[in-house]
């Protein structure tokens, strides 16, 4: 199969196409032709081996673990999908080797699910991470409630685009950061009200319930004074010291996106049933690769790229 590989951890420089073999299928996996992958920061992070101490790797190491696409072979033991259904999952195995940059992946059955009969394959396969993290940020850690206020750092990436709409979806008031060129982005998403993140906003806004930081570094500080006492705030870059957390009566999580099968197949009614929608995507080649990943890196996208590979 066709694949875009990294050698040795660095630049996009490192990145290359070659042929690799078809990953083998386990008991309780399928096997995906893969139409479209997702590129999020992770996989420049992983790249440029900022994770190499916290994820075993074994190179040559395929980056990717958004993916959507068809089922080509069902292993022993497999219950829930067929050959020729479309689906879409998030891949993250234990170790950082076979990722979604290829034309096929294999990975367990039980955490991949049909796409939504709505969505294109290009949508489905920008969905898996960042719905994923957005769902388990404000359901499993901060435990979001009806009539809460909710700040989400970062309103116009792909998680802090469902997280909008997750957190609306269970009644939450929504205020988002993004820079003003893409407010009427997330205001149709759902959000109530939209901030530029460039701004004074600590001084603007309301003390909130929930802070979701997508963004780390000086907005998770500058979102600190902004929350109730006893409080919550969820990051997905930064791990606040305990003794912090407690001295300003706040409780501070940080998550880091698991597969969850069963999530996604509620994310997937959800989207079936109209209440919530994909990021805005922008479709590249899977040749070009480094160059989304640069992209991304720079800030300079609205919502998320996904790579056409099949």
């Amino acid at each position: 199969m066709k694949a875009m590989v990294l050698e040795k951890f660095g630049g996009i420089e490192y990145l290359h196409m070659t042929e690799m073999a078809t990953p083998a299928l386990a008991e309780g996996e399928v096997l995906i032709r893969i139409a479209y992958a997702g590129v999020n920061p992770v996989d420049w992070k992983i790249r440029e081996g900022y994770l190499k101490d916290m994820i075993p790797h074994d190179f040559p190491i395929i980056l990717g673990w958004d993916v959507a696409g068809t089922v080509m072979k069902v292993g022993k033991n497999v219950e829930n999908l067929r050959i020729g259904d479309e689906v879409f999952s998030y891949i993250r195995k234990p170790i950082v080797k076979w990722g979604a940059y290829a034309e096929f992946v294999a990975f367990t059955a039980a955490d991949v699910v049909r796409k939504p009969k709505n969505l294109t394959l290009a949508q489905a396969g920008a969905l898996p991470l960042v719905s994923l993290t957005a769902w388990q940020a404000l359901f499993d850690f901060a435990h979001v409630k009806r009539g809460e206020t909710v700040l989400i750092q970062g309103g116009s990436g792909g998680v802090g685009s469902m997280a909008i709409q997750f957190a609306k979806w269970a009644g939450a008031k929504v205020i988002a950061t993004a820079s003003t060129k893409k407010h009427d982005y997330i205001k149709s998403l759902g959000a109530d009200v939209a901030i530029d993140y460039h701004e004074d906003f600590e001084s603007r806004i309301e003390k909130v319930d929930l802070v979701f930081d997508c963004v780390g570094g000086e907005a998770f500080t500058k979102s600190l004074p902004c929350l109730k006492r006893g409080g919550r705030i969820v990051s997905i870059l930064e791990q606040m010291d305990p003794a912090q957390a407690k001295r300003l009566g706040i409780e501070a999580s940080y998550v880091f996106v698991r597969p969850n099968g069963a999530q996604l197949a509620t994310i997937a009614d959800l989207i079936e049933k109209g209440h919530v929608k994909p990021p805005h995507i922008e479709e590249m080649r899977l040749d070009e690769a480094g160059k989304a990943q640069e992209k991304l890196k720079a800030g300079n996208v609205l919502g998320k790229i996904v790579l056409k590979v099949s």
